[in-house]
This record gives C-alpha cells, sequence and structure tokens, in this order.
C-alpha cells in the first residue's frame, strides 16, 4: 500500500477521497478495470467545446496510468505504444494531447465573497513527448500533470465509476463513451437514472448546439448508436424514456441496468474479439456462410468437445494437427488462406493467446475470422 493510502487511511486532512482509494486497489490488482473520479466524469464542457474520441480515450488511459496517484503534484508518464493501439505512427498523439491542453471544462463553485460562480478549467497543465529517435516509436513515452484544479476535484471526490479498459477503447463513439461512464458512475452510487432537459443533455454528453438541432436527429446518431454501443460492450443496457410537451421532446430519462450473468459472460466475449467485425456482430449483418454437408453450430460444438482443456492454438501451420481449428477457418474465412488469417490471429492476441485453450479458444479464433472477413471482404 503506497504512503498516500496509508495517510488516508490515518485520516490526515490532505488525504484524498474514496475514488482515489479505490484507483489505487484496482491498480494494484492489476487486469482491465480501473476507477475514474466522478466529479471529473461529470465535468461539464464549457459551451460549444467537447473532446474528440480519441482525447477522452487518452484521458481515460491518463486516469488509468495516474491510479490512485492522480491527485498527487507530480508529473505522470505512460508508453506512446499503450496509446496507439495498432497505428504505425505517433503524429495522433500529439494532436491528442493539444486538445486535452485547449479544452476548457466547468463546475460549479463559490467566488472569493461566497457568491456562486462557474470556475473554468483545463485538465492538464504541461505535456512533454519524447521525440522520436533511434530507439523507435514503440520506446516513446509522454509525460503530462494535471492541473491544480483538476487535482482538486480528483482528490476530494468521493464517487467514482469503475470502468473497463478495453471497453473504453472499444467505442467508436465519443458520445456512446461519456454515457458509459455516465452509466458506471451512476450504477455505483445506486442511482440507476438520470433525467435532464435538452440543454443538460446537450451539457451531459458535449453535444455542441449546432449538430442534431433536430430531435430525431439526436435520437439517430447519437442516443440510438451509443445505446447499441453501450449494450454491446458495457457490464450493464441502457435505455431512455422521452418527455414530451405537445410535440416537443423537453426530457430525456435514462436508465442503467446491470446485466444478468449470461449476459455479462457475452460481454466478456465480445471484448475479447477483433474489434473489426462488432458492428456486423451488433447488427446482425455477418454475412452468413451455408455448409450443406454440417452445419455450422454443430461443427462448432463439435469443435469444442474435440479440443481438450489442454489444448493451445499452434505456433506453426494450422493445416496439420489442428483439423477443427483449420475447418473453422475454411468455413467462415471467407475464401481466405488460412494460415493468413492464422497468422493475423497471432498478430492480434499476442500473448493472450498462450491462456486461451478449449472452448474459450474455440470461440475467439471464430470471432476473429468472421471479423477478418467482414473487414477484407472475399479475396
Amino acid at each position: 500500500m503506497s504512503d498516500t493510502i496509508k495517510s488516508s487511511l490515518a485520516g490526515n486532512d490532505s488525504s484524498p477521497g474514496r475514488a482515489m482509494k479505490v484507483a489505487a486497489a484496482l491498480k494494484a490488482k492489476g487486469g482491465e478495470e480501473f476507477a475514474k473520479p466522478g466529479s471529473i466524469v461529470e465535468v461539464k464542457f464549457i459551451k460549444g467545446q467537447s473532446l474528440s474520441l480519441t482525447a477522452s480515450r487518452l484521458l481515460a488511459l491518463m486516469i488509468l496510468t495516474a491510479g490512485g496517484d492522480a491527485w498527487e503534484d507530480r508529473p505522470h508518464r505512460m508508453r506512446k505504444a499503450d496509446i496507439r493501439r495498432g497505428h504505425k505512427g505517433n503524429e495522433r498523439i500529439s494532436e491528442m494531447l493539444e486538445e486535452l491542453h485547449r479544452t476548457l471544462f466547468a463546475v460549479d463553485d463559490k467566488s472569493w465573497r461566497g457568491k456562486k460562480a462557474t470556475l473554468r478549467f483545463s485538465l492538464i497543465s504541461s505535456s512533454r513527448e519524447e521525440a522520436e529517435d533511434e530507439e523507435g516509436a514503440d520506446a516513446g513515452w509522454i509525460e503530462w500533470e494535471f492541473t491544480p484544479e483538476a487535482r482538486k476535484l480528483i482528490q476530494e471526490s468521493e464517487t467514482y465509476a469503475v470502468l473497463n479498459r478495453q471497453a473504453v477503447l472499444g467505442f467508436r463513439s465519443a458520445y456512446a463513451l461519456k454515457l458509459y461512464e455516465i452509466g458506471a458512475l451512476r450504477l455505483h452510487r445506486r442511482q440507476s437514472g438520470w433525467r435532464g432537459d435538452m440543454t443538460a443533455l446537450r451539457a451531459l454528453l458535449g453535444i455542441s448546439p449546432e449538430v442534431y438541432k433536430d430531435f430525431a436527429q439526436l435520437r439517430r446518431k447519437v442516443l440510438e448508436k451509443a445505446k447499441a454501443e453501450i449494450d454491446q460492450l458495457a457490464h450493464f443496457r441502457v435505455e431512455w424514456r422521452e418527455i414530451r410537451q405537445g410535440r416537443t421532446v423537453a426530457e430525456v430519462e435514462f436508465r442503467f441496468e446491470p446485466k444478468d450473468a449470461p449476459e455479462q459472460l457475452a460481454t466478456v466475449e465480445e471484448l475479447d474479439r477483433h474489434s473489426g467485425g462488432r458492428r456486423p456482430r451488433r447488427e446482425g449483418t455477418t454475412e452468413a456462410i451455408v455448409v450443406p454437408v454440417e452445419p455450422f453450430a454443430q461443427l462448432q460444438r463439435r469443435a469444442e468437445t474435440t479440443i481438450s482443456g489442454e489444448d493451445l492454438f499452434p505456433a506453426g501451420t494450422i493445416r496439420f494437427g489442428a483439423e477443427r481449428l483449420a475447418e473453422i477457418a475454411r468455413t467462415v474465412g471467407g475464401g481466405w488462406d488460412i494460415d493468413v488469417i492464422a497468422n493475423a490471429y497471432r498478430g492480434h492476441m499476442g500473448e493472450r493467446l498462450t491462456r486461451l485453450s478449449g472452448a474459450k479458444l474455440i470461440a475467439s479464433w471464430t470471432g476473429f475470422c468472421e471479423s477478418f472477413l467482414a473487414r477484407r471482404g472475399r479475396p
């Protein structure tokens, strides 16, 4: 346990709140979950400003990396390779950092006279990005410091949202990611709902007043897309109700409901699958391939019973000694060379592949073959 956490438990007045204690515990535990302070989840964008999806992800990774030390007046560091998610270049990292620097946030505060006031501030005060050198892009790091205003909010936060790193990186809509954070925070508070008018809704999700002025557009472009992603990737589902005054939608009420055990398992499996085929799987548009000799569902069940829990994905060709894996690739791979798919799968899974076996290996491999075809089409 860090000195910071020890002093907080001893009752030190300068100790962090519960959010940082949970963040420290989750970081020490390892895994994909991390805590984002409720004060940062609920911070409002200045009118007309919002963070892009990539900058929102970077901020989440910064919170994850800083862990229980995010409130301290010191720099934090992260490898560039942990940000890029497969992109070959680092040019987007500079853009994300600059966006975080120039985006202003607001919270309700009091003036020196005790009057109600609005505090405007940035979340990071400075950042350093290592230049490219002979060591290569993977060796590069970034360093940053949170502003005093952000650190104060982080330190004092007693509420938090427990987020999943894979889910955060899996969202394709900034609005979906923001609503995911709000839902996770509300569930922790045991407040399963949120209700507000159109102004509050736009402030909540960072929707500019200039876009989606018609609610039908906002429903189609924001709410429906956000719901589809959250229902697929989060540990909860989201529903909303439109409250009208005459024919006009005056307010929106969200309700967040935890998933049951089978749904949770399906979500975990989805997060482990390749993101390339996620939208087709969500929309049910993945191309179905008819196999007259043996239905695929039967083939997969037979493969699960044939491959034992001790078997791992082979290091070489899957044409010999891995007949069931090869059969799945031929069936749903759309005609691509099965070893080409296998090599792509190894590159995508990395070290995680050494921990997969049996039914989980079959499910993961099947999903990757489906997404490989969905992303690349037929050869």
